[in-house]
């Protein structure tokens, strides 16, 4: 008998953490059902982040009517715990995938896309007691610097006669000065922003240049979009403490440094998830560590889940064994590992209904000798 633990991130598109770990964990009992399994859904700050810490302690959902990306209204969903952390996701309160029925045109849509959505869902936890705000900020719909949240939050952003500014990066050409007598601070126990990027707010590495195009800006829109956020960073600066050149500042469209403005901490998501799911605890004595996620490719290694229980099960000396939707990176380091795509002969059967796949990816690996040793 051996102790294996359980570690997936979400499958992105059909598949949460939890989901993922349940059916690895069915696949592997089928071959070895006298293995002690531990399960601890694993994330990083995007798709599947509010699971996976809401699997780690008893929480209750939460719930607001939020202004959307681009206008409108959404109702956002969060979960707070008993201790009074409130997990909120960005994708759900201002992401891309929200704006996937949109008419917008996207270099419009790019342009106007705003984060005031987040900003007040933060702003209602705070109100309705959260002790701790922690923000998962992957699929981002801006590049508004995080311009939206302080104004959901109480700051005023104002042009040269002394009118709010319109939303999005667009809006930010019109800035002239914000004032933030009226903005809410952080909860007692601060707010935790969790990422997989490390990107500065600006530069050839920056929000614009990088992550602008992927919400639908155009080539010839990417320097005006950098030139706002760098007026939004000059004006910033002079009411608040701000660091540009920050790493996880232009995460999310630059929201990173809205958020290190406000008081916020910027954090590596996945070690920030493993180290709240206790997941070095879990890995001691273990014989095994099955982790996964939708692509395995070469930004796995750039903060990804998957990189993060690797690192981990090598710290603790244990073997570590990856499932992956497809395979596109060399697998130099994993024990085993085993793609759904050339397992099912292509990808479209585990998309469509991943959790047979994944058990059976579990099964050829637990029938591999040598989790005994």
């Amino acid at each position: 008998m051996a102790r294996i633990v359980i570690a997936p991130n979400a499958f992105k598109g059909s598949i949460g953490p939890v989901g993922a770990a349940e059916a690895l964990a069915a696949g592997w009992s089928r071959v070895r059902p006298g293995d002690e399994l531990r399960l601890v859904p694993m994330a990083d700050g995007g798709d599947g982040t509010l699971e996976a810490l809401g699997a780690v302690e008893p929480a209750v959902a939460q719930g607001a009517v939020v202004p959307g990306p681009v206008g409108g209204v959404l109702t956002v969903r969060w979960i707070r715990s008993e201790q009074g952390t409130a997990t909120i996701e960005l994708a759900s309160a201002g992401g891309l995938a929200l704006l996937a029925d949109s008419a917008m045109e996207p270099r419009r849509r790019a342009a106007r896309a705003d984060t005031l959505g987040l900003g007040t869902a933060v702003r209602v936890a705070i109100e309705r007691g959260a002790t701790e705000v922690v923000l998962a900020i992957g699929g981002s719909a801006s590049t508004d610097g995080g311009a939206g949240l302080l104004t959901a939050l109480g700051a005023r952003l104002l042009d040269a006669d002394g009118r709010p500014i319109p939303p999005g990066n667009a809006g930010l050409a019109r800035l002239a000065r914000i004032e933030v007598d009226g903005l809410v601070r952080p909860p007692v126990r601060g707010a935790v922003v969790l990422t997989d990027v490390t990107n500065p707010l600006l530069g050839p590495a920056g929000a614009a240049a990088v992550f602008s195009p992927q919400k639908g800006a155009a080539p010839e829109d990417v320097p005006g979009f950098e030139a706002n956020l760098a007026r939004f960073a000059a004006r910033l600066e002079q009411v608040l403490p701000t660091d540009p050149r920050a790493a996880g500042a232009g995460a999310a469209g630059g929201l990173g440094f809205g958020l290190q403005a406000w008081g916020a901490r910027i954090v590596d998501g996945a070690a920030e998830v493993a180290r709240r799911a206790g997941l070095a605890a879990a890995l001691e004595g273990a014989a095994a560590v099955v982790t996964g996620e939708g692509r395995y490719d070469a930004q796995t290694a750039g903060g990804k889940a998957p990189a993060r229980v690797q690192a981990l099960a090598a710290e603790a000396g244990v073997a570590a064994l990856l499932v992956a939707g497809a395979i596109d990176a060399p697998t130099t380091g994993w024990a085993g590992a085993v793609s759904l795509s050339v397992l099912a002969g292509g990808a479209a059967r585990p998309l469509r209904n991943p959790a047979p796949w994944l058990a059976e990816a579990a099964g050829v690996l637990a029938g591999r000798a040598g989790w005994d040793d």
